[in-house]
């Protein structure tokens, strides 16, 4: 609940430009709605301006992150925007975090960077603070703006160059402290996303360019959502494309020697999986691709089936390699001696690993390693070694799970969260040490806990819609309640409207009345098309039969209550729906096997 305020706000005297219509370039639902509504307005690619209902919504998301925070005992902090590169480039992050970074040089000369995040700069506080284990651990957060050079903005705000983020930072003296408070962000997410009535999931991830060894994503699921989840409905198994694994596929063991030989087919001009098994007339599924990619700068190879996409983070864990990146065609035909198109395991002289779904296959079709020439019958253990296999590649519906072998299925989902185990990458590289109980240096162990505020906003409006409009739950809705008097001169009507807000307001209640000269209709689509979770209704005609219109946003119809009784009859509905709310939290928790506090 909000705090009291002494009087409910006028809609006439509020900013609240609704639109009837979608606008032409907004393709996701809470785009469009949010534009409707009246809560958002774009200024460029990637830049939107909170207007007063959209920062009332921001701002109930920002409390509620700050509130979890703070009772998890995290810290608060606020840390500059501009940060300088030469940090970035201490910490090794410079070069593998890109043209993501939005750089500029001041009127001095210094080159700065406008933060994406602040690994950086947290560490190089705690390595000026921070010198003995007994200040140890941790946990410090802030709630700040991030501006990344985002090549394709899109969706409204769920893809921004500027956004605004919760970032936390743990420190720890040892891996048992990490491991404490790594649960404690855990739990306070979960808390803050069971309190915005959130559904989400919780999938394991890859840590990408921040670093780290452990992670989690809290994903909305959603149609319109760019990441891909990969769930086991048998195991609980949960995870991102990214990370997600193949349970094990058991291939043929020996090769059959007696097989025919394979055969070398010309064609010509055919480079791409798609064109060769056109030309060849089978499906991709019957045919594999060697791609060859930098380890550590040294050429390595992986064979995937050809319907299937390589997974770089596995390859990366699979070759030992620290930097794995795709090679470019001047590498590929100096350390192949093949153009790119034509690439076979058949004689490879770099080194070799196959994906588990190749070597399950009893022949496939491969580049022959000469230009316009393929392989057909191609039998893997016979052809080719596999003394190198495992899973390579993103895993796809259907595979079967790791932990219980069911077939998995694949949805999308929206991140709005995402926890890690960080080590000491950036300690290490930065200096950022402690004393421990007998005076050695050690480096201190981190953490780190993103929370995207805008993310959670637009993730309940993509969780929460329906065809006329925004459905909030009530920790987020700009205003809880929504009074319509009728009949605004009629002194019945405005005598009983004042006593009704009065009473939800002295409730802790966030009220509108729609005072407006327009339509009861314009003023009910209105209400609907923002997502307000209760409609009162006042008017004569309901006065002279001693009731008034309820109506909440999620129900099929209204509901009368009696005048007498009305306002504590709808405090109390109200509050009622707010302890639902609160006890589905708490279910919630007690199904994650979590203990009450």
């Amino acid at each position: 609940m909000s705090d009291v305020q002494e009087r409910a706000v006028r809609w006439s005297k509020a900013l609240i430009p609704t639109l009837k219509e979608n606008p032409a370039d907004a393709v996701a639902p809470s785009h469009q709605l949010l534009l409707r509504a009246g809560m958002v307005r774009q200024l460029g690619a990637g830049a939107y301006s909170y207007l007063p209902l959209g920062l009332r919504v921001l701002q109930k998301a920002t409390n509620i992150v700050r509130q979890e925070m703070d009772a998890a005992g995290a810290l608060e902090l606020l840390m500059p925007a501009l940060q300088p590169v030469d940090l970035w480039k201490e910490s090794g992050r410079y070069e593998t975090f890109g043209d993501l970074l939005m750089q500029l040089k001041t009127s001095g000369g210094t080159h700065v960077a406008l933060g994406p995040t602040h690994e950086e700069v947290i560490t190089d506080i705690v390595r000026g603070l921070i010198r003995s284990y007994k200040q140890l651990p941790v946990t410090m957060y802030q709630i700040q703006t991030k501006f990344r050079d985002e090549p394709r903005p899109r969706f409204g705000i769920l893809r921004t160059r500027e956004f605004l983020m919760k970032d936390a930072y743990s420190f720890d003296a040892n891996v048992d402290q990490l491991s404490t408070s790594y649960d404690a962000m855990y739990e306070a997410y979960c808390k803050i996303f069971d309190r915005c009535g959130i559904p989400y999931v919780i999938v394991e991830a890859e840590s990408g360019p921040i670093g780290g060894d452990s992670s989690h994503e809290f994903m909305v699921p959603s149609s319109t959502g760019e990441d891909t989840i990969i769930q086991c409905a048998s195991s609980g198994y949960a995870a991102n494309v990214e990370r997600a694994e193949v349970g094990k596929i058991d291939w043929p063991a020996p090769a059959n020697p007696d097989a025919p030989a394979y055969v070398s087919v010309s064609t010509p001009y055919k480079r791409t999986i798609a064109e060769v098994c056109k030309f060849l007339k089978i499906a991709e599924s019957a045919s594999a691709k060697l791609l060859v990619f930098l380890a550590d700068g040294n050429p390595v190879s992986v064979l995937i089936r050809g319907d299937h996409e390589a997974n770089e983070p596995k390859l990366r864990r699979a070759f030992g390699a620290k930097t794995l990146v795709a090679a470019d065609p001047d590498s590929i035909q100096k350390a192949t001696g093949v153009p790119i198109g034509f690439l076979g395991p058949v004689g490879i002289k770099i080194p070799l690993m196959v994906d588990q779904s190749v070597a399950a296959m009893p022949t496939v079709v491969v580049g022959g390693n000469e230009v316009d020439i393929h392989f057909t019958g191609v039998v893997p253990g016979r052809d080719f070694v596999l003394d190198q296999v495992g899973d390579l590649r993103n895993a796809v519906a259907g595979d079967p799970c790791p932990k219980s072998g069911a077939p998995m299925t694949v949805s999308q989902g929206i991140e709005i969260g995402h926890v890690f185990k960080l080590g000491t990458k950036y300690s290490k590289a930065m200096g950022a040490n402690y004393l421990d109980d007998k005076g050695q240096e050690i480096p201190i162990i981190m953490g780190c806990y993103g929370i995207g505020v805008n993310r959670i906003v637009a993730a309940a409006v993509e969780a929460g819609h329906d065809s006329n409009g925004i459905i909030w739950p009530l920790a987020l809705a700009p205003y809880q309640v929504a009074i319509v008097p009728l009949q605004t001169t009629n002194p019945e009507v405005v005598a009983l409207t004042d006593s009704i807000e009065k009473c939800l307001v002295e409730a802790g209640l966030d009220v509108i009345v729609d005072d407006r000269e327009a339509r009861p209709g314009v003023k009910f689509k209105d209400i609907d098309l923002i997502g307000i979770p209760l409609r009162i209704v006042i008017g004569e005609r309901g006065l002279k039969e001693g009731t008034l219109e309820v109506k909440w946003r999620t129900d099929g119809a209204a509901h009368n209550v009696p005048v007498a009784t009305a306002a504590e009859t709808i405090r109390d509905e109200v509050l009622t729906k707010q302890r639902a709310e609160a006890a589905e939290c708490e279910q919630r928790k007690i199904a994650r096997g979590v203990q009450s506090s």
